[in-house]
């Protein structure tokens, strides 16, 4: 099985991707970036590990479409354009022409779905297993940065779309789903692929921009980064656990095991929006939300701090919960 040098790698994979001017054809040791967005420049970096973010053995355009998406997910929750990303690619061994052609093609999809491409990067030789890091750039709102940290006491806590879909897609590829006996095989697919394909909200960065007074992707789990919102903004939140939003899949999964809950309000991986939004916006928000296509969910409310947020459940009892969310150097 032929493999790839480093260079033949980048002509012929890397460079069609690299279409924005200021890449200058990946013919050189960095980019140009002219005529930079007035309001800002939104910068934000994810690192995806294999057997970390996602499994060795998956294909490696899914993993590339998902390490572009995640990067996509946060200018998204900044009220951000895309404008452009850099990656770093670190393999432990020269790729062959069909893993290049799946990794490319799997950038190419997500490029083409969020309006990006390609600027620069680097590509290196590892030990163990394989990962890449990318780098996103994106054009600022006239605001600017929709911080985490801007919550007030009194806001609205919204989510958009379904919560915990991948995290339960995730406990079937580990095989240590008690609850898939309940699902379809439609159901099962469904979940597999939210674990697969994040689904950046691009289409809520005008709402964001407009009415919110902080926001953040959820990707480790909606208890961990709303206690995260809520230590950036010294204030703390109470959520209604029967408010949060799930699928028909994860709904079914729910009634087919007890501890299901605990999966959807602590699993990672949902890169949907976590946003808070002053009362007298809410109405506007939601509205903005249906016109651009997004189901937001009102799930809560923003409590004067300090104190760790509290999910309550069905019977108004604050529900304890066993894993916060997904962390990194956690013991």
């Amino acid at each position: 099985m032929s493999r790839l040098g480093e260079i033949a790698f980048i002509a012929e994979y890397l460079a069609p991707l690299a279409t924005h001017p200021a890449a200058l054809g990946l013919k050189d040791d960095a980019a140009l970036l002219t005529n930079l967005p007035a309001n800002g420049l939104v910068v934000t970096a994810d690192a995806l590990l294999a057997g970390a973010h996602f499994f060795e053995d998956d294909d490696p355009g899914d993993a590339a479409y998902k390490a572009l998406a995640t990067n996509i997910s946060d200018l998204a929750a900044k009220a951000a354009k895309p404008l452009g990303y850099m990656l770093t690619l670190a393999l432990a061994e020269a790729p062959t022409q069909e893993w290049a052609r799946r990794f490319a093609g799997g950038l190419s999809r997500a490029q083409h779905q969020f309006g990006i491409a390609l600027l620069g990067g680097d590509t290196v030789s590892a030990r163990g297993a394989w990962w890449m890091s990318i780098t996103a750039f994106g054009e600022a709102s006239p605001r600017g940065l929709v911080a985490r940290g801007g919550a007030k006491p009194g806001d609205c806590l919204y989510v958009s779309g379904t919560l915990g879909d991948a995290a339960l897609g995730l406990e079937l590829r580990l095989g240590r789903a008690d609850f898939e006996q309940a699902l379809s095989p439609e159901s099962r697919d469904f979940l597999l692929k939210r674990y697969l394909y994040p689904e950046p909200r691009l289409a809520l960065r005008e709402a964001l921009a407009h009415y919110a007074s902080a926001a953040m992707d959820i990707s480790d789990g909606l208890a961990l980064d709303l206690s995260r919102m809520c230590d950036a903004s010294q204030v703390s939140a109470q959520v209604e656990a029967a408010s949060i939003p799930v699928s028909a899949a994860a709904g079914a999964a729910a009634a087919g095991s007890a501890g299901t809950i605990e999966i959807i309000l602590s699993g990672g991986d949902d890169y949907e929006i976590l946003a808070a939004v002053p009362p007298p916006h809410a109405s506007a928000f939601e509205a903005a939300g249906k016109e651009a296509g997004v189901c937001v969910t009102k799930i809560g409310v923003v409590k004067q701090g300090p104190g760790a947020p509290v999910f309550l459940g069905r019977d108004g009892t604050a529900l304890v919960l066993a894993a916060k969310g997904f962390e990194h150097f956690s013991k």
